[in-house]
């Protein structure tokens, strides 16, 4: 039971993931025009680009999501299939992050893309990098001592 219980906050943790790529993106995309500096925080907008890029990666070298693989497990723990969770949520998650019969190739694509979009959104609305506030030197005279 606890197995599967932790099989389902894994894949809650994956949509977590997935939802922070996806709708950062749209949420950078909104902020540029309108000016919003939050969105141009450096922070965000590297563990944005390195979240994509951990994905992008994967896919290009064929790599499996360590994420899905720890869910397997957590799965076979548990005595369930990959995808036959015991919880409502926990098949509903999953079926929102796995799509069935659907090529390798179109996940590639997609992730791939998606990561020249968060490049493309760097380029075209740069993060703020912080600065060093410099404290200005006074050249106060002290009263000379008599």
């Amino acid at each position: 039971m606890w197995y599967g219980i932790a099989a389902d906050l894994m894949v809650a943790i994956h949509i977590t993931y997935v939802a922070y790529v996806i709708l950062g993106q749209l949420a950078i995309v909104i902020a540029a025009p309108m000016k919003w500096q939050w969105a141009r925080n450096p922070w965000f907008r590297v563990t944005h680009l390195g979240a994509i890029a951990v994905v992008a990666y994967e896919a290009v070298r064929g790599l499996r999501c360590p994420l899905t693989v720890w869910e397997e497990q957590l799965r076979a723990l548990a005595g369930q299939t990959f995808g036959g969770s015991d919880t409502f949520m926990g098949r509903i998650l999953h079926d929102l992050l796995f799509v069935e019969n659907m090529p390798e190739i179109a996940f590639t694509i997609g992730y791939c893309g998606m990561a020249l979009l968060v490049v493309q959104g760097l380029i075209m609305y740069p993060p703020r990098w912080f600065r060093v506030a410099r404290t200005a030197k006074t050249d106060t005279a002290r009263p000379a001592l008599a």
